[in-house]
């Protein structure tokens, strides 16, 4: 058997490589979040880019209705920038509420949601909405129906006073379901 300090020098030359491992592997995820930082950075900037630009389109465009018969705040934009008629697809706006909008501004989902929180006598669930929108009872379509409510809760138009739990928002009081 080994001295005890033969021992001792063993298990410091353990933990001394195991520090230069920690060490490396520190350096490499310290790079890796400084690249992801930037990559956040960037698709920030390009966020608030696209959202200038598109603000600038709509104010700067007739409301054109297009081949479909949408108007601009529909699911899809049509605009005439600097001359030239375009059609933005994918852009799909949930307004911030303002006294003067109706649920009519909203995207057809959105507005089914609405619908069914209004029409419910205390607060719902994502699980309790999605079958009454049509749509099956799957985790992936129940998420997707969280994050539009949760979307629906940031921009006013209901309020969520427990985790979960989704109401009309109050200082909407005067929406009736019915002017869809």
């Amino acid at each position: 058997m080994g001295s005890l300090f033969e021992e001792l020098e063993a298990r410091e030359a353990a933990a001394r490589i195991r520090v230069e491992e920690l060490e490396a592997e520190l350096a490499s995820v310290s790079v890796r979040l400084e690249k992801s930082r930037e990559d956040l950075e960037r698709l920030r900037i390009t966020r608030e880019t696209v959202t200038e630009v598109l603000a600038e389109m709509t104010s700067e465009a007739p409301d054109v209705p297009s081949a479909t018969g949408q108007s601009p705040a529909g699911d899809t934009a049509v605009s005439a920038y600097a001359g030239v008629s375009r059609q933005v697809i994918g852009v799909l706006t949930v307004p911030n509420w303002q006294p003067e909008m109706g649920p009519e501004v909203l995207p057809s989902v959105y507005r089914d949601i609405l619908e069914v929180v209004a029409d419910a006598p205390g607060p719902v669930r994502a699980k309790q909405i999605v079958p009454r929108i049509g749509l099956p009872a799957e985790t992936g379509k129940i998420e997707g129906t969280r994050s539009k409510l949760k979307r629906l809760v940031e921009r006013g138009w209901l309020d969520e006073d427990a985790p979960g739990l989704f109401t009309p928002a109050r200082r909407r009081a005067g929406f009736s379901p019915d002017s869809r």
